[in-house]
């Protein structure tokens, strides 16, 4: 009798302990949700201006806070290539989340899918970078696609000239480090400043095997591909192609160029 109530008491503390601790996860959860979302918020803002080359070394929240003040950001429709800053509350909208949603994506073809993302959302968020006449001096575009073995998500920032390369930068993927993981190089990072990105109005910038030769007709438009990263050197390239091509943002900086937005 004494060994059921032993077993009976341990099953009864093991209970109770476990409902303790799925109260105190749920407290931390809700508690912590906050700062996760500033943290989350902020990171995206440093990796905003890290792809335009405007973070400055060690900078603290304060300092990324007051250089992303500075910072217009707008909806784009990228079905008409015209701004929709109506169409979807900025502060809330998801583009991962829409890309997944039938009713805010349309799913692409093989032929138009280079980036490998299946489903490309109607609206996109991008930031201006503006100076105090409100004459646009960078346009920053969010950028993703398939490598060797994850999805690659950056950003890409463009020169007043929507053609210039001002800098790139991807904060999340899943690539071999030592390999395709020197997407986070800031060596090669560097690599992709002052390049071009059309060419008699095709997209003509691309990774190349091994390092671009500067003497190159071609090489404004080429970057020196990742060693031993063959599939994710092609992948950036298709990429790239993509959300600057005619189904990403070509519309949209075909429009901002002619003033027409």
């Amino acid at each position: 009798m004494s060994g059921n109530d032993s077993t009976s008491k341990t099953l009864v503390v093991a209970l109770a302990l476990c409902i303790v601790c799925s109260v105190i996860v749920s407290a931390a959860v809700v508690i912590l949700k906050p700062i996760q979302e500033v943290n989350k918020t902020l990171d995206r803002k440093r990796n905003i201006l890290a792809a335009a080359g405007m973070l400055a070394a060690a900078a603290s929240e304060e300092d990324i806070n007051a250089q992303f003040a500075d910072i217009n950001t707008r909806v784009v429709d990228l079905n008409t290539g015209k701004f929709a800053d109506g169409a979807v509350d900025v502060a809330r909208y998801d583009q991962r989340k829409a890309a997944k949603d039938p009713d805010l994506s349309e799913a692409l073809t093989t032929k138009e899918d280079l980036a490998k993302i299946s489903r490309r959302e109607q609206y996109a968020v991008v930031y201006l970078v503006q100076n105090p006449r409100g004459a646009i001096e960078k346009v920053i575009l969010p950028i993703r696609g398939y490598g060797l073995w994850s999805t690659l998500y950056g950003f890409i920032a463009l020169e007043s000239d929507n053609n210039t390369i001002a800098g790139l930068g991807f904060y999340e993927h899943g690539e071999t480090p030592g390999l395709g993981g020197e997407v986070d190089n800031p060596r090669w990072k560097a690599l992709w400043s002052g390049k071009q990105v059309y060419r008699d109005g095709e997209v003509e910038i691309e990774l190349v095997k091994g390092a671009v030769n500067p003497a190159s007709v071609s090489a404004p438009w080429e970057v020196d591909g990742l060693a031993g990263a063959t599939l994710t050197s092609k992948g950036v390239t298709n990429l790239v192609h993509f959300w600057l091509g005619e189904n990403g943002f070509e519309p949209f900086l075909l429009n901002l160029q002619a003033g027409d937005a």
